[in-house]
């Protein structure tokens, strides 16, 4: 298949690919159903799309000039040369960055109320009595994630009903929310039918990353309330003013325990498969789209991310989420995931003359491995690679489309790309595959030989940890530019994680580029923009009660919660109007807290500070 530059360079190789080549390769298959011949593919265009529609492909458009589409591979070509399609890129695998925490962020004396009332019943109503108590009223935070425990008390009112307006399951076919394709929309009428029947609804959420996310932002506690079926925990924390039963939190609450709800489970294509760039958008499109409807200031809550693209913003997700962060009374949060420390990314600047060595060590029994390496395309320079037995590949040729090499027991499936309507970067793609069950292991060198230096600069990023083997890792890593996609998206908030206990940066979590620091594009921001408890929480679990997790996934959802306490405090309240967007972004890292020991902010591995401090004058 002739190689197309409306279309991103990894679709571009995939479908190159034998059939053999992408079921080897861990990133080239993600997208394609094998028995339908079909591709999910993320889509910038404009204009309409309805006579595509009417020839049989099938679309979900979302906001902005985005739009996800199944379409077979035979007419992909076709798609790419019609004038309303700008560019077309393949779905990435998504993997999830996995009571102290909220009394380390000061959120515990914001949560002092005067009188409080029944939660609200009507969108945007706030008891009266609550201009002071700042639990998220008024308010709905989404979690977008692998679904959730709904019968938790955590998540119920005290008459039982729930507290979740609606659930969107991607994984269950058979009533999809208007617009989509996909999944089952469940009301929250539905949901307390099946509280007071006791026959429970089909949701299900298997690895409980989801309900654990959850009850840290808007978890209230009720589990942990004495005399529950949980019972153990200290006495229920009842706001001054309010009777018994009236509304009570548990010592285990979450930041805004007050806060409306909304659940998106993200569907996977396969049983045992896993959430894909292509579900995330659709479930974006989705919360923005119900937050209107309900007419609901939104904080949405993001705890996972992968490691393909340059990381400066312009892949379509992340172009997607800038573009939705600008519209509606809303913000978004997102982890910088875990790759902190995982030696998955090396980087540094070449100089004319001077030959530049990277090794790689791969270890035995991996099935596949991959290697990005993004560059200035105003830079030219040679690339080698050595087999751990010392033969040489290469250098590769530096024409647009794929390449294929042969290095004892492996397989080098290469793509020299070029930059793209919307970055300025260039790719040269390696995909290591094995001749028969594994690649050849021990040290791989890759050589960088420079011709033309402008800018100097490269990064090269291994595939996300969960995926490879201890032992494959550069050996002289980068722990800069360590973010996770799309915590590298404009006008969100990229939230990374520290110790509350200890007070020390987590050295898991993922880190930007040093300030300043000239990127491709131009100078980049700071990243992430805060850091938050991420280290041994203490949250909801599915079946009931409490459980531990530690991960970047964790600490985000202490800044979702944060950004409702604001909204609440800006726009349900009224002393803020337009306290939502870039504006809750410039409050709280106003308001972060510098951790000890470190002198300069803003940083690379907390941003503006640690802690999140809500300083309301």
């Amino acid at each position: 298949m002739a190689t197309d530059q409306k279309i991103e360079n990894l679709l571009n190789l995939a479908l190159d690919a034998t059939p053999r080549e992408r079921e080897k390769s861990l990133t080239l298959d993600v997208g394609f159903d094998e028995r339908s011949r079909e591709w999910d593919l993320i889509v910038k265009y404009s204009g309409s799309l309805e006579r595509f529609r009417e020839q049989g492909i099938r679309i979900a458009e979302l906001a902005g000039g985005y739009a996800i589409i199944t379409i077979s591979q035979s007419l992909i070509p076709y798609l790419a040369s019609q004038p309303e399609i700008e560019y077309i890129e393949k779905p990435k695998r998504l993997f999830f960055s996995a009571r102290q925490g909220r009394t380390a962020s000061c959120m515990d004396t914001l949560q002092i109320t005067d009188r409080v009332g029944l939660p609200p019943t009507v969108p945007g109503r706030i008891p009266e009595g609550t201009q002071r108590a700042l639990l998220g009223q008024g308010i709905l935070i989404a979690v977008i994630d692998s679904g959730v425990d709904y019968t938790h008390l955590d998540f119920r009112n005290p008459d039982g009903s729930t507290r979740i307006l609606a659930i969107w399951d991607q994984s269950i076919q058979g009533n999809p929310p208007d617009g989509y394709t996909l999944g089952t929309e469940y009301t929250k009428a539905q949901i307390d039918e099946a509280l007071r029947s006791d026959v429970l609804l089909p949701i299900r959420d298997i690895s409980g990353h989801g309900t654990e996310v959850l009850g840290i932002a808007a978890g209230n506690g009720r589990a942990s309330l004495r005399g529950s079926r949980f019972s153990g925990q200290p006495e229920a924390e009842r706001p001054e003013g309010s009777t018994p039963g009236q509304y009570e939190f548990g010592p285990d609450r979450g930041v805004a325990p007050l806060a409306h709800i909304l659940v998106v489970k993200l569907g996977t294509p396969s049983e045992g498969g896993f959430p894909r760039t292509t579900e995330l958008m659709q479930a974006l499109d989705y919360t923005f789209r119900k937050a209107q409807e309900l007419q609901l200031p939104v904080a949405v809550n993001l705890s996972f991310g992968n490691v393909y693209g340059p990381h400066d913003g312009t892949g379509l997700l992340e172009t997607y989420l800038g573009e939705l962060a600008n519209r509606w009374k809303s913000i978004v949060c997102i982890g910088t995931g875990n790759e902190g420390n995982t030696a998955g990314h090396t980087s540094g600047v070449l100089q004319q003359g001077n030959v530049r060595e990277v090794e790689l060590g791969v270890a035995p029994f991996e099935t596949s491995i991959n290697v990005q390496l993004w560059k200035s395309y105003a830079d030219r320079f040679e690339v080698s690679l050595v087999h751990p037995g010392g033969q040489r590949i290469g250098p590769l040729t530096q024409n647009l489309g794929p390449q294929r090499f042969r290095a004892g027991n492996t397989e080098l499936l290469v793509y020299y790309g070029e930059p793209g309507p919307f970055s300025i970067s260039q790719e040269i793609y390696i995909d290591f595959l094995p001749q028969e069950e594994y690649i050849d292991n021990g040290i791989w060198r890759i050589v960088l030989t420079p011709q033309k230096i402008v800018n100097g600069r490269f990064d090269m990023w291994l595939p996300q940890k969960e995926t490879l083997n201890s032992g494959t890792l550069f050996y002289e890593p980068s722990v800069e530019n360590t973010l996770t996609i799309p915590s590298t998206a404009r006008n969100i908030i990229a939230v990374g994680a520290y110790d509350s206990r200890s007070l020390k940066y987590a050295p898991f979590s993922g880190r930007g580029n040093q300030t300043p620091q000239p990127m491709l594009t131009g100078l980049f921001p700071v990243k992430p923009d805060l850091a938050a408890p991420g280290v041994n929480i203490r949250t909801t679990a599915v079946g009931g009660g409490y459980t531990t997790v530690t991960g970047t996934s964790f600490a985000t959802p202490f800044v979702t919660g944060a950004s409702a306490m604001l909204m609440q405090w800006g726009i349900i309240n009224g002393n803020d109007p337009y306290l939502y967007g870039e504006k809750v972004r410039a409050y709280l890292q106003r308001g972060a807290r510098a951790l000890p020991g470190n002198m300069q902010y803003p940083n690379n591995e907390v941003g503006y500070g640690e802690d999140v401090i809500i300083r309301l004058h």
